[in-house]
């Protein structure tokens, strides 16, 4: 027998329709939702009596009345793979099943509700390819605002952030890729996702200017051009977020990857380059990658208000 926790009607008024006429007025919209303790997690939760070790369900509610009163959708398939998306991202559960649906729907001949239902594990919530896996543990700490996945690649971890909602720039100079990108993001119905072609070591001497204080995190995975840093930490917002991973010195002498060492960071060099950041979170070590494993850096640092 599973254990689950329960909300029955919420109910808040958001914008969804096909037609823009539809979306320009308040509707009112029912969401049910029933989510799956992973195993042993209530029993921890109902020996501590500590909200801590349960499911938030008064948090779960309020994070879904901001989502679907905050953005514009066509669909309400969209709207229900997002709440999806977000309590899988921001809380420990290991399926659901929701109900979103329109209470007063402009149609004619239904006196009732119209909607979908969905039925999602955690495993077949994450995008393909899945997102890095330290941005899925750090997740939480990311702000909701805009966002930018600097050398994107083919974006696994943009798709990840504009389905939870992030307004999202994935910057790269792989044209291909962006190509990849693009044709996901659209088949996907990301419109919060923008795009754009930049090749970021076109000038070794003067980089590229990411624009002052205009972004709430910015991502870097598995990149390492050392001038960038100047420009990236002039790019966040006060409080805003830099996670960065990427390979240590180790990897190059142990898996002779990447290649060229000055690809790799020496140790603790990422700190350094980050100076004037408030460090949040700093780890150097061997992490599982599929069958193999590599030696990266890791951190969460946030420059000050």
């Amino acid at each position: 027998m599973k254990d689950r926790v329960m909300i029955e009607r919420l109910e808040f008024h958001g914008h969804c329709g096909v037609t823009q006429e539809e979306r320009q007025t308040p509707q009112p919209i029912a969401v049910d939702l029933e989510l799956t303790y992973p195993p042993g997690s209530l029993s921890r939760a109902a020996e501590t009596d500590d909200i801590g070790c349960a499911v938030d369900y008064a948090t779960v509610a309020e994070r879904i009345v901001q989502l679907g009163t905050a953005e514009t959708f066509a669909l309400v398939e969209t709207m229900a793979e997002r709440i999806s998306a977000m309590v899988f991202a921001e809380f420990p559960v290991s399926a659901l099943h929701l109900w979103v649906r329109k209470l007063a729907p402009p149609l004619k001949d239904v006196r009732g509700s119209v909607g979908v239902r969905l039925e999602r594990t955690r495993a077949s919530a994450l995008p393909d390819p899945p997102p890095a896996q330290f941005l899925q543990e750090q997740i939480a700490r990311l702000p909701k605002g805009t966002v930018l996945d600097l050398a994107s690649g083919q974006g696994r971890n943009a798709l990840y952030l504009a389905g939870l909602g992030c307004t999202v720039e994935a910057i790269d100079r792989d044209q291909p890729a962006l190509a990849a990108l693009a044709e996901t993001a659209g088949r996907r119905n990301l419109s919060n996702l923008t795009i754009k072609h930049l090749d970021l070591e076109a000038d070794p001497t003067h980089p590229p200017d990411l624009g002052t204080e205009r972004y709430d995190a910015i991502l870097v995975f598995f990149y390492l051009h050392r001038p960038l840093f100047p420009s990236l930490l002039r790019a966040l917002k006060p409080g805003g977020l830099l996670v960065y991973e990427t390979f240590l010195i180790d990897n190059h002498e142990r898996r002779r990857h990447p290649r060229r060492k000055e690809f790799c960071l020496a140790h603790n060099e990422l700190l350094r380059l980050v100076g004037g950041l408030r460090v949040l979170h700093y780890d150097e070590g061997e992490r599982a990658d599929g069958p193999e494993t590599s030696f990266t850096a890791q951190l969460i640092a946030r420059r000050r208000d």
